[in-house]
């Protein structure tokens, strides 16, 4: 079973060896420790699973591993490192793999102890346990690393002792916050740590990460970046769950409007309402809103996608959306299906009349 910083079927960050497409965030903060310029806090941000948590334990493990620069009046200072790589047989690299290096503490929702779930929120009392971290580890005199994932998981209480910990930060503490949506943070916590803005991956990237991760996607490498715009975790999610299948079917299925093809629409709405499917019933509502983005884009743009994510994508969308007028339409039949979505799941409507009601919807959008 995943833990809540780890993405179901994939690697725990910790694990992942190398970070690829990241070479300028790593380059900064190497350059600022080798300057001495080596913040108290730092921000990772970027959107989610483009590498900001694989960043932030690469981090932890050189600053815990890497002993501090000092000039001994002879030689000099050694040179500053080059690389935030550390030999995987060193000691630290050892005992953070086998959880348990005493310099690292890992911030994440936790279990509610009266129910034993796991909790939506990281609470006040996770962050609290950082003050007993600080006094135990302090008596080494060595550096301390924190990791919080993901820090926009803080319910307010959280945030504003954590708040405290930055205006007051430990000796040798490092804090490494993993948001994928900034905005949300507090500005105060904002403003008290350094951002590092971690980019979207190139297909490349994408294909060289997914073979780290122990998956061969091949010729599907474009098509997984196109509809994750880049973010290895929904590539990763897109590929566990048959994404790239169920959107084929969902572009096919458009291709047939403003006839829809009901049988298809049925059988399309019965795979979402299966017992247990709820993953793969949440992936269909969020490709169908994508699917509906990149109609609205091509309308707008007068040009279809130009790597197209399914077969015969861009033919179709030229046809179904071949001018501004209804690039609109498609953008506000998006707007009106994903509110009525996300109502229909709060309440708990029947997950195939949902979808049917929706693909009866762009049925009607098609033939207006």
């Amino acid at each position: 079973m995943s833990t809540p910083d780890q993405i179901d079927g994939a690697p725990h960050p910790r694990d992942t060896a190398t970070l690829f497409g990241q070479d300028t965030a790593r380059q900064t903060f190497l350059e600022a420790y080798a300057a001495g310029r080596l913040h108290h806090a730092w921000l990772l941000t970027g959107p989610r699973g483009v590498g900001k948590a694989t960043l932030a334990w690469q981090m932890a493990r050189f600053l815990l591993a890497t002993p501090a620069q000092q000039d001994d009046g002879l030689f000099g200072a050694p040179p500053p490192p080059e690389t935030l790589d550390i030999d995987s047989e060193h000691p630290v690299v050892r005992r953070i793999a086998a959880g348990a290096e005493p310099g690292l503490k890992v911030i994440t929702r936790t279990p509610n102890p009266n129910t034993d779930r796991m909790r939506d929120q990281i609470v006040v009392d996770d962050i609290r346990s950082l003050a007993g971290f600080f006094q135990l580890s302090a008596t080494d005199g060595g550096r301390r690393v924190v990791i919080v994932d993901a820090a926009d998981e803080m319910n307010s209480s959280a945030a504003n002792a954590l708040l405290k910990m930055l205006e007051e930060p430990p000796e040798r503490a490092t804090l490494l916050l993993i948001s994928h949506r900034p905005s949300g943070l507090l500005p105060t916590i904002r403003s008290r740590c350094r951002s590092l803005r971690l980019g979207t991956l190139a297909p490349d990237d994408m294909a060289r990460a997914f073979a780290q991760a122990g998956f061969e996607v091949g010729t599907e490498a474009p098509a997984l970046a196109e509809l994750s715009g880049g973010s290895l975790g929904a590539a990763l999610r897109l590929s566990l769950l048959e994404g790239l299948k169920t959107y084929a079917d969902l572009v096919t299925l458009i291709g047939t409007l403003p006839r829809l093809d009901r049988q298809a629409a049925v059988k399309l709405a019965e795979a979402a309402s299966a017992r247990g499917s709820e993953a793969k019933r949440d992936l269909l509502f969020e490709l169908i809103d994508l699917a509906l983005s990149r109609l609205a884009r091509t309308g707008a743009t007068g040009s279809p996608p130009s790597v197209e994510a399914a077969p015969r994508e861009a033919e179709t969308f030229a046809r179904l959306a071949p001018n501004a007028h209804a690039g609109r339409a498609w953008a506000q039949i998006a707007q009106e299906t994903g509110a009525r979505v996300q109502h229909g799941i709060a309440v708990n409507l029947d997950p195939a009349a949902l979808v049917l009601d929706t693909l009866i919807k762009l049925s009607q959008t098609a033939d207006a």
